[in-house]
């Protein structure tokens, strides 16, 4: 299953979460009880209910998710592949049946902003990709933004988990370049 769009967040940070794990975030005092401090969302990576998307960035991005199966393993395109700079390390999730991609700001029991995903219950490995779109020729429109048919900023791909971890807890998706 696939699920394709733009996330568009100014906090700085998108994620895939579990909507069954933020049903207590009901308004901002609990929003920033559940979600305000870098602890607070290292907590919830590590239970396996939020996946970061976070380059560090304020923006609007554009995000594909991809569900596989233990038959059919969810994957990059042969174009996404050409434009990959970075693939994270897997992540946990916990999915009660559903899943929300969205800004951070946006996570709540009820949620009106985001993507909604089927995501089968049970324990997932999530990856994210980041891909350079807009080194591909054409990518831009007349504007300098993605034209029609421009790769995304990230692809996220869901396995179902084998116990494979250890799984990533930082809420930087991707490890920052060592200095030469």
């Amino acid at each position: 299953m696939e699920v394709a769009g733009t996330v568009v967040t100014g906090a700085g940070m998108c994620g895939l979460w579990s909507p069954a794990a933020f049903s207590a975030v009901v308004d901002l005092d609990t929003w920033e009880e559940a979600l305000l401090a870098d602890d607070d969302i290292a907590a919830h990576v590590a239970a396996g209910a939020f996946v970061p998307l976070n380059v560090g960035a304020d923006g609007a991005f554009g995000v594909v998710a991809r569900v596989g199966t233990v038959d059919t393993p969810a994957r990059l395109t042969p174009r996404e592949g050409v434009h990959l700079l970075v693939e994270s390390e897997p992540y946990l999730f916990v999915s009660a049946g559903t899943a929300m991609l969205s800004g951070i700001e946006h996570v709540a029991a009820d949620a009106r902003e985001g993507l909604p995903m089927a995501v089968p219950p049970g324990r997932w490995r999530v990856t994210v990709a980041l891909i350079e779109w807009d080194a591909e020729p054409g990518a831009r429109d007349g504007s300098g933004g993605p034209g029609p048919g421009a790769l995304p900023d990230f692809v996220v791909l869901a396995h179902p988990d084998t116990g494979a971890g250890p799984y990533r807890r930082s809420i930087l998706t991707f490890d920052q370049p060592r200095a030469a």
